[in-house]
């Protein structure tokens, strides 16, 4: 079976990336829940967080700590919630990590997400533009 996150990490894949290294790769989730949520995900294919070896796990989350900075900054959100399944609701079997921006009062109760999509290719381009500017601009 072919890993849509590992074609994405190897550019083959269209995504709208907001940062990639030789750890990382993190891009606008194609069905977020608020605009700005991004997927951060190992470059090297694990599809769980048990199988990311453990060298690679503080690296890893290094770059989900930036990202997660980054879209709060980019989408001028009061904060963000930062988690991943395993296994289990795992649409992708590539471990990945949901950073998605929060504000109060912002509709998302308990574990019942309404899925949206951008409006257009545009759209999504925009902002991924933010966050990576956040990126970019430092400070997490």
């Amino acid at each position: 079976m072919k890993c849509i996150f590992c074609a994405i990490a190897a550019g083959g894949q269209a995504a709208h990336l907001v940062l990639a290294d030789e750890t990382a790769v993190a891009f606008l989730d194609a069905r977020p829940l608020f605009p700005g949520h991004v997927l951060v995900v190992p470059r090297r294919h694990a599809e769980t967080l048990t199988d990311l070896p453990v060298p690679e796990v503080g690296p890893f989350f290094t770059r989900v700590q930036r990202v997660a900075g980054a879209v709060e900054r980019g989408m001028g959100a009061a904060g963000s919630f930062v988690a991943a399944n395993n296994r289990i609701s795992q649409s992708v079997p590539h471990f990945h990590v949901h950073v998605v921006p929060r504000n109060r009062k912002d509709g998302l109760r308990g574990f019942f997400w309404p899925r949206t999509r951008y409006a257009s290719d545009e759209e999504a381009a925009q902002v991924a533009a933010r966050v990576r500017a956040a990126l970019e601009g430092g400070g997490g």
